[in-house]
């Protein structure tokens, strides 16, 4: 009786956490929509949706600004949040996440390397080429990384490492930048300092097919990351390929930050905050549970920040980064004090 009410108490939860991300989700996607500079009432938006009827202005914000903006905010946030748990899972590390540890870093330094490259060249790059880019530098700083939590156990070195080889990509990205074209420059500088505006339909076919097929390929791996949880040696004696395992987790992780990066730039504290509540909000590590429930946070996430970027000082636009710290830089210290005390 008792392990039934436990059973019902905790799908309740899960239950209770998926309609709270939900109805969160409903409502900052409406507020996305109805707030700017131009207001659209709420009818007029429901209509130029459902009915592609309305004023030729309205209907092109809404279609060609501000829908694209939101899908790609919700598509992005929920691939880092989900990134920083393949992430954590591999390190055995909750403070990992691909900003953290420099690997959104290494994915900008290729960006800005191949968009320089082929600007000056053909005057235009494809949104698969910064992603293939971004893959390797993603690659390059996580290589580092690993080399690097090979030779020490404490979380502080690790973290410290990982500043550093984000410091190392970033002096690195400013001194290609000084010697780039004016024009380039530009591109470069809006999209380093991180953003969802000027995203258009094809950006977010690119990133819901990369994004969507990552994910689910994550979660279909939630047993062999279930057992893994639970220690190496465990997991080799439910039949885990160690050494597969690790490799295939690490190119998930370094696919869904790399499309990231290559589309909005690097963004922080996503990767690390929101799995973070997440797995205290349904209070299990299960992947099964907790990859979905992290890529709908980390969507609802990104889509209130981006909101919050937008408005807080309109017209003007704050960097995405910087709201998404302003949030997620004290859950991070919370999670250090929590785990210093060793609760």
């Amino acid at each position: 009786m008792d392990f039934h009410h436990e059973n019902f108490l905790r799908r309740s939860r899960y239950v209770t956490v998926f309609l709270v991300l939900l109805a969160a989700f409903g409502a900052i996607t409406v507020l996305n929509i109805n707030t700017g500079n131009v207001h659209i009432s709420v009818g007029n938006i429901l209509k130029i949706i459902f009915l592609r009827q309305g004023e030729e202005m309205e209907y092109n914000i809404i279609w060609k600004i501000r829908l694209p903006r939101i899908l790609m905010a919700a598509i992005l946030g929920g691939g880092l949040s989900l990134s920083g748990f393949l992430l954590q899972t591999f390190f055995e590390n909750p403070i990992a996440g691909p900003f953290v540890l420099g690997i959104s870093s290494g994915a900008k330094m290729v960006v800005a390397l191949a968009m320089i490259y082929f600007l000056g060249r053909y005057q235009v790059v494809s949104s698969y080429t910064l992603i293939i880019a971004a893959f390797i530098g993603s690659l390059i700083a996580t290589g580092f990384i690993l080399l690097v939590s090979r030779r020490v156990q404490h979380m502080a070195t690790l973290l410290v490492a990982g500043i550093m080889i984000g410091y190392i990509c970033s002096a690195v990205t400013d001194f290609v930048v000084t010697f780039a074209e004016d024009s380039d420059i530009v591109n470069l500088h809006g999209w380093s300092q991180g953003s969802f505006s000027g995203m258009s339909w094809s950006n977010v076919q690119v990133a819901a097919v990369v994004v969507g097929i990552t994910a689910l390929l994550a979660f279909l791996m939630s047993k062999p990351i279930g057992a893994y949880q639970l220690g190496e040696a465990y997991a080799q004696s439910m039949g885990v390929n160690i050494k597969a395992f690790r490799v295939i987790l690490i190119l998930l992780s370094s696919i869904l930050s790399a499309c990231v990066t290559a589309f909005a730039g690097p963004i922080s504290f996503v990767g690390i905050a929101v799995p973070y509540l997440i797995k205290r909000g349904l209070s299990t590590s299960r992947p099964l549970v907790v990859i979905p429930g992290t890529f709908l946070g980390g969507a609802v996430f990104c889509m209130f920040c981006d909101l919050i970027a937008r408005m807080a000082f309109a017209p003007t636009e704050l960097n995405i980064s910087t709201v998404t710290s302003v949030f997620g830089a004290p859950i991070v210290i919370f999670m250090m004090l929590r785990r210093k005390r060793g609760n």
